[in-house]
């Protein structure tokens, strides 16, 4: 029988501008897993974390952010090969301010803020792109409007 974990989170890091949102990419350094692939925050869950308290911790780790506003935005299943499990990761919108300087760990050399047609274009991964439409439509105007109340963690 598979296992399905819930183990991992996906954050995609968004910033409101003059222009409107941004949304954080990030480009996968050599010697790790998908090299030079562009992506979001991703991160396990630690065994004593929540997913939202792994998401904070992950985005402060990836990109030395911090996060002033969390939304939930969905769950996703992948099937993780070596392992013989679905991973299910746990995905958030994390607001930040609109300044501050992207400081990157070890997995990543690169980065950019763009806008999230562009950024969607970037992005490896299929799912991802599905990920920045619902950002968009759930949150493009700054907040969640009449579903706040239900997907606002925290901020």
């Amino acid at each position: 029988m598979t296992e399905i974990n819930i183990g991992t989170v996906d954050v995609y890091v968004v910033r409101q501008t003059s222009t409107g949102l941004q949304i954080l990419v990030m480009r996968r350094a050599q010697g790790v897993r998908c090299t030079g692939a562009w992506e979001v925050v991703h991160g396990r869950i630690e065994p004593d974390e929540r997913p939202e308290q792994a998401a904070r911790r992950e985005v402060v780790e990836e990109t030395g952010l911090v996060v002033e506003r969390l939304y939930n935005v969905c769950c996703l299943p992948f099937y993780l090969g070596k392992l013989g499990v679905v991973n299910m990761a746990v995905v958030f919108a994390a607001f930040v301010a609109a300044e501050g300087d992207v400081r990157l760990g070890e997995e990543h050399d690169a980065s950019a803020w763009l806008p999230a047609t562009q950024a969607a274009d970037r992005i490896a991964w299929p799912r991802a792109r599905d990920m920045i439409r619902d950002i968009l439509q759930l949150v493009g105007s700054g907040d969640a409007g009449p579903l706040e109340d239900v997907l606002r963690i925290f901020g």
